[in-house]
């Protein structure tokens, strides 16, 4: 798990296909390497990767067919800027929100703007990951925590503040660009409960509904 916050910006030193997937090492820039051990998760634009070998101030990880497919990693190219963040511990402040590194779906940039001493991006998502994007809730963006300003159909909107611009790597982005998007963990949750199908053949009602969460001020009007 992560909480979004990003902590270093490194780049993309090699990438080597393998039969359908790729082994990949990232340089880690001012990532402190010296808690990290073979087997440790590292999120790499918001991709949970395992460190299989370190080397000086890189590592070495392999990306599956799966997360080739499903991510920006297929269009990775070497030298490339990439946001790092190391796996959560307890002592971890919550910064954030919970980020699993399990990316849900891409999303395009669409539109860029100065706003005041921020900058405007407005990002459309496919429709089957947009029903869980809510304004004012958390998205993750390459890895990055934010907070979503406003929401329409498929597009959402965000404000990134002078810190954010500087330690990651939307400094970076361009009209037209795709971005790794994770939803917040506990949407996917509220719609498997508030959805819950047939078990064992038999009908389940889920007690939780809408106006039970209205009711208690999980959805506000």
């Amino acid at each position: 798990m992560f909480t979004g916050i990003i902590e270093s910006v490194g780049s993309i030193q090699q990438l080597q296909p393998l039969q359908g997937d790729c082994r990949v090492q990232v340089a880690t820039g001012k990532l402190d390497l010296s808690d990290v051990k073979l087997g440790d998760s590292i999120a790499v634009n918001g991709v949970c990767l395992t460190v299989i070998e370190l080397q000086g101030h890189s590592f070495w990880a392999d990306v599956s067919g799966e997360t080739l497919r499903c991510t920006t990693f297929n269009d990775f190219k070497t030298g490339q800027k990439v946001n790092l963040e190391k796996a959560l511990m307890p002592t971890t402040r919550m910064g954030g929100h919970l980020v699993s590194g399990h990316v849900d779906g891409l999303g395009e940039v669409i539109e860029i703007k100065q706003a005041a001493r921020s900058v405007f991006f407005k990002i459309k998502a496919d429709m089957s990951i947009a029903k869980y994007i809510a304004a004012k809730g958390s998205i993750t963006v390459d890895g990055t925590s934010l907070t979503v300003n406003a929401v329409n159909d498929c597009e959402f909107e965000l404000n990134i503040i002078p810190q954010t611009l500087a330690e990651t790597i939307f400094n970076t982005y361009n009209v037209g660009m795709f971005v790794n998007l994770e939803v917040d963990l506990l949407a996917r949750y509220l719609e498997r409960l508030l959805t819950m199908g047939k078990i064992e053949g038999k009908e389940k009602v889920s007690t939780l509904t809408e106006s039970m969460l209205r009711e208690h001020g999980f959805i506000r009007n």
